[in-house]
């Protein structure tokens, strides 16, 4: 069992022990809070499921502002009868998602929680706030900037030769391709919290590596874009090397030996 020090009001260190399940345990837990995260979506699906309309309305803006400026008929077409439902089951159970967010993220750090040391517990309420954060600006991000340029890339570069016909499951495929790819993009901070915090990265081998990190995110820009050209490209990498950079005084701050070092001070 895993102890570390910690200074009692006397001024004599005191034997903080890491706590300890058993596998059992462990899968007990995980099932617990798999249920409960699973009713709470489903809850948060049926609430969605009531403004279906008036989310894809907001779905739909940046498609139907294109179309407008080209003089386009501005309907989507679906060419099945069970789409439209199929497509508003679909962004009522996303939606659900997004609403109960911050329940299912405080289950997964109740999960974990039970493997850290009493003070590092505090890093719940930054986790969550951090995580959603991230994740809504991402979105956004895809929502307002990379999101209208790749369809005004595809609607007005092939709109001489062809007619557009849009249908809606293909618009919302693409829709949703970019702005949850965004959002889970700009959780890069949130990934390196973790595997620095357990020490399997550490600051020194990021900056160490930095042109690689750079070659690899041009390449996952590349693959993340829908389109072709370099200026879009850019327009995706350039956030990622932000969180990148952000990602590094992360990972210095949470690192075992940081920790220990400040722990050290403290004592």
């Amino acid at each position: 069992m895993s102890e570390v020090a910690a200074a009692t009001p006397s001024g004599e260190p005191e034997k903080e022990s890491m706590p300890t399940m058993g596998f059992l345990d462990h899968l007990e837990e995980l099932r617990t809070r798999i249920v409960r995260s699973a009713i709470a979506v489903g809850v948060g699906t049926a609430v969605c499921w009531a403004f279906r309309e008036r989310i894809y309305d907001l779905m739909q803006k940046p498609i139907v502002q294109v179309l407008h400026e080209k003089h386009l008929p501005e309907k989507l077409v679906y060419l099945n009868p069970i789409d439209p439902f199929n497509l508003y089951l679909k962004i009522a159970m996303l939606g659900g998602l997004f609403l109960t967010s911050p329940f299912v993220l405080y289950q997964v750090w109740m999960f974990i929680s039970p493997g850290l040391y009493r003070r590092e517990k505090r890093y719940v309420l930054p986790f969550m706030v951090s995580t959603i954060t991230l994740f809504a600006l991402g979105g956004y991000f895809g929502y307002s900037v990379a999101y209208p340029r790749a369809l005004d890339f595809f609607v007005v570069k092939f709109n001489g030769q062809f007619q557009p016909m849009i249908t809606i499951g293909e618009y919302t495929q693409l829709f949703l391709s970019i702005v949850l790819g965004m959002g889970l993009i700009f959780e890069m901070p949130i990934l390196v919290f973790f595997l620095a915090f357990m020490g399997i990265l550490s600051p020194g081998f990021m900056l160490k590596h930095f042109r690689y990190a750079i070659l690899l995110i041009f390449m996952i820009a590349a693959i993340v874009t829908p389109t072709p050209d370099v200026v879009n490209m850019c327009i995706f990498a350039a956030p990622m090397l932000g969180l990148y950079a952000v990602s590094v005084g992360v990972a210095w701050l949470v690192h075992p030996k940081q920790r220990e070092a400040r722990r050290a001070k403290q004592a």
